[in-house]
Order: C-alpha cells, then structure tokens, then sequence
C-alpha cells in the first residue's frame, strides 16, 4: 500500500479553525447560527485544494457539505461522516477558543465532533495530494442537526450509494460496534381546575403524574434488571434505562392543576424497538386507568431512533488492520447506550462502523480533545479509506 503523509500540524491548524466557527444548533438553541458558516468554511478548503464539494440544503441556512475523490469505479465507496452542529454553549467560558493545553485543544464541539472531521479531511486532502488513485470513490461528509433530529444524513442518504461508512464519533480511538437506540415521549395527565379551598372539586393532575413516575420508576427497575443486550462482537453486556427528563404543570399556588405534562427518554438495547417503549407507556397509563376512573392521561412519542449493531465484515476488518498498524496494537471494541448516526446509515443498507479521537466532556462545560489523538485518527482514516477504496466491494 503506498504511504500518504498527514501533517500534524494542519490537522491540528483545521482542527483550531473549526473549533472557532460557533455552529451551535439552533433547534436545540433557539437564536444560534447553526451549520451555515463552518459548512461554508469546509467547501472553500475542499475546493481550493481541487477537491469535488457540494453543499446539500437540509433546511434554510443549514447544509451538508459533501467532499468526494472519484475512484476508477471497480472499488468500495468509503464515506467518512462526522457532524458539525454542537450542543448549547451556555454556561462555557470562552466555548469558541480553540486554544491548546497541555495536548489538549479546547471548546465546545472539540470532541463531538470536530476533532472527528478535522481528522477526516485531513485523510481526505492527504490521499488527493498522494501519487495514488483509488478504485472506488471516498467522501466526506459534514452532516448538519446530529445533535437534533439527524436531518443533515437523513438527506444525505436519499442519493447516497456507498459500500461502507464510518462515524467520526468520539471513541478515544477505540472501535464501536454497537449502541442503543432511543425514545422521547411525553405524558400529560389531566386534571380539574378549582379553588385550592374546594377539594371536593378539584382533581389533582399534579399528584396523578406522581403516580405515572411511581409506576415509571418500577419500570425502570424491571427493565435494568431483566433485559439485556450481549454483543458478541465487543463481548459487553448491555441494559436499557429510563429516566424523567423534564416535567411542569400548575397555574397558581391557590388553584388545582388542571394538567402536568412530563417528558421522558426510554433508552434502548438492540434488541428491543420503539414499539416496546409505546407497549410499556400504554400499559402504565390503561393500568392506572382502570384502577381510578378519575385518572386521564395521554402519551405520544414524539422522536424514536434504532439501535445499531456492527457487522462483522471487510470495513469492520480493514479499519481495525489500521489501527493495529498506527497505535501499536490491536484497538479496542466497545459498545454504549448513546445514540449515532451509524443507525441511519446501517439501516439504509450501508455497513457501518465508529471510530474517533480521544477526549473528555461532549456536552459538558468543559470539552477537549486530545489533538494527538486527532493526528492518529487521521492517519488511521486514510490507511482504512486506501485499502477499502481498492478492494472490490
């Protein structure tokens, strides 16, 4: 295999220039700029440097952008997908710095996941300035809302053909091979609304959600007990979980609430759908139902996204070769109950696997990654895409 050089120290210079573009969701931050800017930025240095790029329309001011090498047409189509939306910065000091401590380049979306992206343009941008050609073709892909509802590949994937992919996710370099999928719902109980001196009048939805949550929490302690999920491939054990997310109700301190509503995260292994979240909901809700008739409650989910397994195949084989041939040894496989685009992907049809830097605090107030590890991503990346790209799908 012919070598390609990553430079260390453009990987690190790109990686700096991305951490300082705010691209702050805006659906989870209302107000924020959104993917617009960094899309923008990413294009320009694709296309200065003579590579293929298009920006794909998500939603106003939001695109994809897409950075393609055209192979010879007899190999595996690679595509390399991080996100370039980032969660809220509120509460950070100074979330745009980009600043260098210690090995560790700081601010909000360092991690998750443009530490992810700078190493996969940098693979990009080192194979087209190789004296090499691939036989199938490889793209990069900065995908927009990740962090939201997964427009940015839900678009992607409507014209996209590819014979592998894989998730710049944070991983600490290690190798994911599955994850959990997810649920969302809400629960709104209702009440009567009455003077607080008229008990006879009034119905409590307040205190009727309490009984939801009571019979919630039995739940939760069922399902960690009773399911789980093995993954041959990782030789982990995983256990679904269920918690409250946000909850409000009421008018005034002198009346009866007429209506609570809760919102809730159902979080599951791969072996369970979302239709077991809406089964589980329904039989809490008809249960609490028949044993007091005053007792009204409704439910929807309102975002539900699948778990996601690896397969055990030639992307899964050629990405752990070159980590093994850039880290010194064999990575590493992991599973976790956070949820991927590896999902969208894999279940379009598309093998799919996860692999990204090492460093702390995705979604917390402080956030870094390692840009060591960013270097060695990227050099990993690029040994993967050459030896994928170049073997008959």
């Amino acid at each position: 295999m012919v070598a390609v050089t990553i430079d260390p120290q453009r990987t690190i210079d790109l990686l700096c220039q991305l951490v300082q573009i705010d691209s702050v969701n805006p659906t989870l931050s209302p107000g924020s700029q959104g993917e617009g800017e960094i899309a923008a930025f990413v294009a320009t240095l694709l296309e200065d440097a003579g590579i293929e790029t298009r920006l794909q329309e998500v939603a106003p001011g939001r695109p994809n952008v897409i950075g393609r090498l055209a192979g010879s047409g007899d190999g595996g189509t690679l595509v390399l997908n991080a996100h370039l939306d980032t969660v809220t910065v509120e509460g950070m000091e100074d979330p745009f710095s980009g600043r260098i401590e210690d090995g560790k380049l700081l601010g909000r979306g360092a991690w998750d996941t443009k530490g992810g992206l700078a190493a996969g343009l940098s693979a990009l941008l080192a194979i087209h300035e190789a004296p090499l050609s691939l036989a199938g073709d490889l793209i990069v892909v900065g995908a927009a809302d990740e962090e939201y509802a997964s427009l940015g590949t839900q678009v992607l994937l409507r014209d996209l053909q590819a014979d592998g992919c894989v998730i710049l996710e944070p991983s600490g370099l290690t190798v994911w091979v599955a994850h959990g999928g997810f649920a969302w719902a809400e629960v709104e109980t209702e009440g009567v609304t009455a003077h607080g001196s008229l008990p006879d009048q009034g119905v409590d939805a307040i205190a009727q959600m309490g009984r939801v949550l009571t019979d919630l929490e039995k739940l939760r302690q069922r399902i960690c007990r009773d399911r789980a999920f093995y993954s041959p491939l990782a030789k982990e054990t995983l256990h679904p979980s269920l918690h409250a997310s946000l909850i409000e109700g009421g008018r005034e301190w002198s009346s009866y609430p007429d209506r609570c509503l809760l919102r809730l995260e159902r979080r599951m292994i791969p072996t369970e759908t979302p239709e077991d979240v809406e089964a589980e909901l329904n039989d809490i809700l008809s249960q609490l139902a028949s044993e007091d008739p005053e007792f009204k409650a409704h439910w929807r989910v309102t975002m539900a996204r699948p778990p996601w397994q690896a397969i055990e195949g030639p992307l899964l084989a050629v990405l752990e070769a070159a980590c093994t041939v850039e880290l010194g040894a064999a990575p590493a496989r992991a599973t976790g109950l956070m949820w991927t685009d590896a999902a969208l992907m894999q279940e379009a049809g598309i093998p799919t696997v996860i692999v990204g830097p090492s460093g702390e605090g995705k979604h917390a107030m402080v956030e870094y990654v390692e840009t060591n590890s960013v270097v060695a991503c990227a050099r990993i990346l690029a040994r993967t895409a050459i030896e994928f790209c170049n073997h008959a799908p």
